[in-house]
């Protein structure tokens, strides 16, 4: 067993950890990186990335399908859904390999293996050959998995989490997706664009249950217009085998009523929580709350030299917020003046179709804060370039505050992901929504539709 010493070690290589350790050694920080997977980590390699390329392949599948109303026909469009798998795994790799570089580029060193603690200052690494590094600070970005449903036992055949999906070659003829979160909806327009007959179950009320009630309402509805099922209000009970080899699940509606629902593949996506088991935190008794690894505000835990970034300290999980984290939390060891990253700072987006995307403080939680805000919204259905491209669905809804600062923004529709980046800028820079709805905005663009808003929400809407 052999030892190395660092200024940094970093506990994980997903975009949390990778990210800031290439910063660590920006800043002069020797730093290594332990790995037991792939650099890139779940976003990389079974989450974010992948899945995009297959939402990609889902979208290309549902405009060719619709291109007749443009006068475009395709009679003999045709699927091999084991290529798209194989396109979404080949975009994985390469990325993989791309952040392997980027570590040795910048002078990080990268170890494979699993890290656990032995000390505050200490972690030994398994796999091959085991080695204990130590460091004057350890940084855990250990990342998230998926949460599982007592009873219901992932086979990874016809029961599976949202990494079978990636990776299963055979398109169901039939989907139940337990769960109508971000990974849930994602899936269930995949799969719904593909041709599977797919049912989303939620147990509350609205698809989204962490986002604007409105927004999860107006996806339903384009989900329902796409012939997507979706049970709201109702709750998973049971799984049956069928005759046939099928899955017979049973769901709990409102007020108590059964259904039966037959698939040919279910799909649990639940949530995630916090990936810390082999970490051996009780060593240190580094303190958790809810399965997450508690902070304070420089990103330190409970025990000295010892920080945690990412899904490993709790919602939002997701992968910018933690390369975000990573980055604030190596420039504070180094004694560069930073803040921590604030919840309302980080964007919310689904990659569906239409998609959804919000930054800050919605309706309910504005007023929640006792805010005296103004709404202004504005559909895609008034917006020459969304009817120009036949994406007319959703609308941008910005909500502001007294003296017209801008509280939160909430998108659904075409290209919701990429508008959201203006709003969370003009949210930093304390732009008032005046100041964005004065910003000229090029014509016609999808852009133009986040000015409305903001003139709406002022009383200055233009063009609805």
């Amino acid at each position: 067993m052999s030892g190395a010493v660092y200024d940094l070690i970093v506990i994980g290589a997903g975009p949390g950890g990778y990210t800031a350790a290439i910063r660590a050694s920006q800043l002069g920080l020797k730093t290594v990186v332990v790995e037991r997977d792939r650099p890139g980590g779940i976003c990389l390699n079974w989450g974010c990335i992948p899945s995009k390329a297959i939402l990609h392949c889902a979208e290309l599948v549902e405009s060719i399908r619709n291109a007749g109303r443009y006068g475009i026909e395709c009679p003999n469009l045709s699927l091999n859904y084991s290529k798209v798998i194989d396109y979404s795994r080949k975009v994985a790799d390469q990325l993989a390999q791309g952040v392997q570089y980027l570590l040795k580029k910048n002078r990080v060193e990268l170890i494979a293996g699993t890290a656990s603690f032995l000390k505050p200052n200490e972690v030994l690494v398994q796999g091959g050959d085991e080695k204990v590094l130590s460091a004057a600070k350890i940084l855990i970005a250990t990342g998230s998995k998926e949460k599982r449903l007592p009873g219901l036992e992932i086979d990874g055949k016809t029961i599976i989490s949202s990494s079978e999906a990636l990776i299963l070659k055979e398109l169901p003829e039939s989907v139940v997706i337990i769960g109508g979160g971000a990974i849930g909806v994602e899936f269930g327009y995949a799969y719904g664009s593909f041709g599977s007959n797919t049912t989303i179950v939620e147990m509350m009320d609205h698809l989204l249950p962490e986002m604007d009630e409105e927004l999860g309402r107006e996806l339903e509805r384009s989900f329902k217009k796409r012939k997507i099922q979706v049970l709201t209000q109702t709750r998973y009970k049971m799984i049956e085998r069928a005759a046939d080899g099928g899955l017979v699940l049973t769901v709990e509606g409102k007020e108590g009523r059964e259904k039966s629902l037959s698939a040919s593949l279910a799909l649990v996506a639940v949530g995630r929580e916090a990936l810390t088991e082999t970490l051996g935190l009780e060593r240190l008794k580094i303190e958790t709350e809810k399965g997450f690894i508690k902070v304070d505000d420089q990103y330190r835990t409970s025990s000295p030299g010892v920080y945690a970034i990412g899904d490993v300290i709790g919602p939002p999980l997701l992968a910018h917020a933690a390369s975000a984290e990573g980055i604030a939390a190596v420039e504070m060891m180094a004694g560069q003046p930073r803040k921590k990253i604030e919840r309302q700072e980080i964007p919310a987006c689904v990659y569906c179709q239409p998609e959804v995307a919000s930054v800050g403080l919605n309706e309910s939680e504005a007023r929640a804060a006792g805010h005296e805000i103004r709404v202004g919204k504005f559909p895609f259905r008034a917006s020459g370039k969304a009817m120009a491209v036949g994406e007319a669905d959703g609308w941008v809804k910005v909500v502001s505050g007294r003296i017209g600062e801008i509280l939160g923004v909430q998108i659904i529709g075409k290209g919701a992901t990429d508008l959201i980046a203006e709003a969370g800028l003009a949210q930093k820079l304390e732009a008032t929504v005046r100041d964005l709805g004065r910003t000229v905005h090029a014509h016609p663009t999808l852009s133009e539709a986040l000015m409305e808003a903001s003139l709406a929400a002022c009383g200055e809407s233009i063009n609805f």
